[in-house]
């Protein structure tokens, strides 16, 4: 199986903004097992702006687009030497891609990402992809060019660029609820979904303090996966071993149905 896993900043950044080793390290064990079992991984990680900030010793994220470009550049160069360094523990060999929107956008770009992303995992290695914000973010908070934005929506865009079987999104709460679990004690998960549909929108919660997207990105990311033929799943970040639930393909989260399973079940 061919698995696109999307890791946020809240899931390897803690509340104080120091980088969570503890997690890193478990996700890098889980995914290299994985991966061992027979299956391909493609891992679509945030976390350079974070990164970065506890890098350079800041007291906050910064809010400036020059400093955010300065400080991901440097954050990003951080997260793939501790990617790096993770998964070599494992025996896993990592290669990193960073994209902009004009990359997925031109059409020949995108078929040269594709073979690179065959390549990579043709020699066995785990292809780790982040926006390169250090070039696209200021097209982004100018309005200029709105393609990726957030790592959701790049990571169903990575998944349609490989072909992927299935798009796994970790986030900071166990999947898709009827309603803002923060504020509604008696929020119910929903477990399966094969539309998407106005009042599931309606579910959406805010941004977390270190994000960027709230569960409105990640609806959207479900419709192009949905829409491609690969199915995508929420799960808790927090719970890393629900990787192995779902490469056994047990119910985990929050299952978007793509259309083309939807028509099947329907024959």
């Amino acid at each position: 199986m061919r698995i696109v896993v999307k890791v946020g900043t809240s899931n390897i950044i803690r509340k104080n903004g120091s980088i969570d080793i503890h997690s890193m390290d478990l996700l890098a064990r889980t995914i290299s097992d994985i991966k061992n079992m027979g299956n391909e991984i493609i891992l679509v990680s945030s976390g350079a702006i974070g990164v970065g900030t506890n890098k350079l010793g800041l007291p906050e994220r910064p809010r400036e687009l020059r400093m955010k470009q300065a400080v991901a550049s440097v954050g990003q160069c951080e997260l793939m030497h501790l990617y790096d360094k993770l998964f070599s523990e494992y025996g896993q060999t990592v290669g990193q891609i960073l994209l902009t929107g004009g990359d997925v956008e031109r059409k020949t770009s995108a078929e040269h990402l594709t073979r690179t992303f065959e390549a990579l995992l043709e020699l066995g290695a785990i292809p780790i992809v982040n926006e390169n914000d250090s070039v696209s973010s200021a097209e982004i908070e100018t309005g200029k060019d709105k393609v990726l934005g957030d790592n959701d929506t790049l990571s169903s865009i990575v998944a349609v660029l490989c072909s992927a079987d299935l798009l796994v999104i970790l986030s900071d709460i166990d999947g898709l609820y009827d309603k803002d679990p923060n504020c509604h004690p008696d929020a119910r998960l929903i477990p399966v979904v094969y539309e998407i549909t106005d009042d599931l929108r309606h579910a959406c919660g805010d941004a977390g303090e270190w994000g960027t997207g709230g569960m409105l990105t990640k609806l959207d990311a479900a419709m192009r996966a949905m829409q491609n033929g690969i199915d995508m799943i929420i799960t808790n970040g927090s719970k890393i071993e629900n990787l192995y639930k779902i490469a056994q393909e047990e119910p985990v989260g929050t299952r978007f149905v793509s259309m083309k399973k939807k028509e099947a079940v329907s024959l």
